[in-house]
């Protein structure tokens, strides 16, 4: 931990409350600058070289940076508590929030995961004759482009800057780096003979490769979420302004780029499908991009399309897809530690409002600079996937000890996902104290949190440990600490499996497919047992169930009860004729005989209508010692070796 907190009051513009941060955040302050980016540079260059020392400000990160890099020395650790907390009509009372800030930024940053994306330069034209060709004008010096047109252009230009194709895209996928094109009716350029180039014979079904599209067709986009395509630029022809603004972008993927591996899939606890038969859907329906697509019993995830929504992350039930960059552990640490230092600083009841690193931190800004700011006990909270934010994340910072939790929804952002795990969340026991704000406005942001009535008294604070499906359990319990049966909203991922034991035959297909264990068997007994706290609802076992037997209840039993194995249906089981051994279920045994024996030519007979009430063993040996056994056979012959035939072959000649 860093051994000396910098604090400064920008100019006598806000209050910092010294004694707050020291007593919440664990760390010593430095006596009270005014101007460290400025006349006081000295105190903070001579921390930057003692190498110990975090700085609150994050305004002038530009101007501490280059400090460091003039001493040769470690780029310090900034934390901002002035547009957060300092700059408000209640910075009086915020010390405990600058207390939480500080706390929250001296946590160790997890490492997010990367790969490296190369782009050559290979771009790709789409558009009319006149917006294409001025396009790849300005392109073709830093890339290598090619133009596609619909029709052969009237006006070619003689000079080979770029090359110019002529066909219909049918398809295309792939993302910044790798584009993968099907093209019909393509007509290449031949670039030989006098006067005016002329055309190949069209080819339906090339393929081909680029690393950007610019898409300046005016048609629809070419890909859902188009505006989260690494590497495609779209702009409407008719405005010059948005296609110079496309063209630049364009032109500056050139190079190797890191794309963050925003999520990570865990196959084994997929619920997506078994044995062809389909389960759950949840992520396959919320990704805006599409990145996310069916392989065989589980689902794959293209990380180059990923734009790092996080929505898939919200819905999955079983936590196959988890939001990684960073992991949501580092979430609820963060969380906590916000939750705790502003208890050990003095205060009570903190709200929490969940940003986006852009949008919302702008929001927070505006407010503080010009506005009235945050409430005192209003706590900023950044994440880099406003939908990443689900049910069992709401509930942690409930359960964690604050009073509310509001997430700022950026404008056009998918709210699909917020919405679904916002109301699974409220059913949970969170009604009332969760809510989503969708404001532009900075001082509207500001009178909406001012009007809000006094935050209920929170729960006693618990740790988020485990899985999100473990801590949104753990949460919910702390949160209805009579314990209750919860109803929930159809297709939340708990609840419980009923069976119509007048229709089940204990096939037990649905237990053999079940992909969290939840359905079960008895090895002994013809048993169907049943675990709820393991139930994902993903609904494999309607779709297997041959008697449609089988049916769900979104619901939450906060019980001890939830974690116990409980039988959903049993039968007798039936006793062999022979030696006694029980096998089998006994109405499913009597049922085969009564349609079998005596009416099926393989069971004419007595004896052969026996065979259906006799376990494996005893089949097997009646089989074998009857008249007609299908396991008799005469002298195994010997095995022909080559000198029996060559032998044979000696003989004949």
């Amino acid at each position: 931990m860093a051994g000396i907190l910098l604090v400064c009051d920008c100019a006598h513009s806000q209050t910092v409350d010294s004694d707050s941060i020291e007593a919440g955040a664990g760390i010593a302050c430095s006596r009270l600058h005014s101007a460290l980016c400025t006349t006081e540079a000295g105190a903070a260059a001579k921390a930057i070289q003692d190498g110990d020392a975090v700085i609150a400000c994050q305004q002038e990160w530009a101007r501490f940076e280059e400090i460091a890099e003039e001493l040769e020395a470690p780029v310090p650790l900034l934390v901002d508590i002035r547009d957060r907390a300092g700059w408000s009509d209640e910075a009086a009372r915020a010390g405990p929030k600058q207390a939480a800030l500080v706390a929250q930024a001296l946590l160790a940053a997890p490492q997010t995961r990367t790969v490296d994306v190369v782009s050559e330069g290979r771009c790709l034209v789409i558009g009319g004759e006149a917006a294409a060709l001025a396009a790849a004008e300005r392109l073709a010096e830093p890339m290598s482009v090619t133009v596609l047109l619909a029709e052969p252009p009237e006006d070619l230009p003689v000079d080979r800057n770029f090359e110019v194709v002529v066909g219909r895209l049918r398809t295309a996928a792939g993302a910044l780096g790798g584009f993968r094109l099907r093209i019909d009716g393509l007509r290449q350029m031949e670039p030989g003979g006098r006067g005016a180039f002329a055309f190949s014979e069209p080819r339906d079904g090339a393929e081909s490769e680029c690393d950007s599209i610019l898409d300046i067709s005016g048609a629809a986009p070419l890909f859902p979420a188009h505006e989260k395509r690494e590497g495609y630029f779209r702009a409407d022809p008719g405005d010059p302004n948005a296609v110079a603004a496309a063209v630049f972008e364009a032109g500056q993927t050139v190079g190797t780029f890191e794309k963050p591996l925003y999520v990570r899939l865990e196959e084994s606890l997929c619920a997506h499908s078994r044995a062809s038969q389909r389960g759950c859907n949840k992520c396959l329906d919320i990704c805006p991009t599409g990145a996310i697509a069916p392989a065989g019993d589980h689902v794959a995830v293209d990380p180059m399309v990923c734009a790092g929504c996080g929505s898939c992350s919200a819905v999955c039930p079983s936590g196959a897809i988890s939001f990684d960059a960073p992991p949501v552990a580092s979430l609820f640490r963060r969380m906590e530690a916000l939750s705790g230092a502003y208890r050990k600083a003095g205060g009570a009841a903190p709200r929490l409002l969940v940003t986006d690193r852009s949008f919302g931190a702008e929001m927070v800004a505006l407010s503080a600079r010009f506005g009235r700011g945050l409430p005192a006990d209003v706590i900023p909270f950044e994440v880099e996937a406003i939908a990443g934010f689900g049910h069992a994340e709401m509930l942690a910072a409930l359960a964690g000890g604050f009073a509310s939790v509001d997430l700022l929804l950026p404008p056009r952002a998918e709210d699909e996902a917020p919405r679904r795990e916002l109301a699974l969340a409220q059913a949970m026991g969170g009604e009332g104290r969760l809510g989503l704000l969708e404001v532009g406005d900075p001082d509207a942001l500001s009178e909406v949190l001012y009007d809000r009535e006094a935050a209920a008294e929170p729960a006693e604070p618990v740790l988020a440990l485990g899985s999100r499906r473990q801590v949104a359990r753990l949460a919910a319990q702390a949160l209805n600490p009579a314990g209750a049966m919860l109803p929930l909203p159809e297709g939340a991922p708990y609840g419980s499996v009923a069976v119509d034991t007048d229709a089940c035959t204990l096939c037990l297909a649905c237990a053999s497919l079940c992909p969290s264990g939840a359905l079960g068997d008895n090895p002994d007994l013809p048993q169907l047992r049943f675990q709820e706290d393991a139930c994902l609802q993903c609904g494999l076992c309607v779709q297997v169930c041959p008697e449609d037997a089988v049916t769900l209840e979104p619901r939450l039993d906060l019980s001890d009860a939830a974690l116990e194995q409980r039988v959903l249906n049993e039968e007798e089981p039936y006793e062999c004729i022979e030696c006694g051994k029980r096998f089998g279920v006994k109405s499913t045994v009597e049922r085969i005989v009564e349609q079998l024996a005596g009416k099926h030519s393989m069971f004419a007979s007595s004896e052969a209508s026996r065979l259906i009430r006799m376990c494996d063993d005893c089949r097997i040996n009646a089989q074998y010692h009857s008249t007609d056994n299908p396991f008799a056979m005469g002298e195994r012959p010997r095995v022909r070796t080559t000198e029996d035939y060559l032998r044979d072959r000696s003989k004949d000649h």
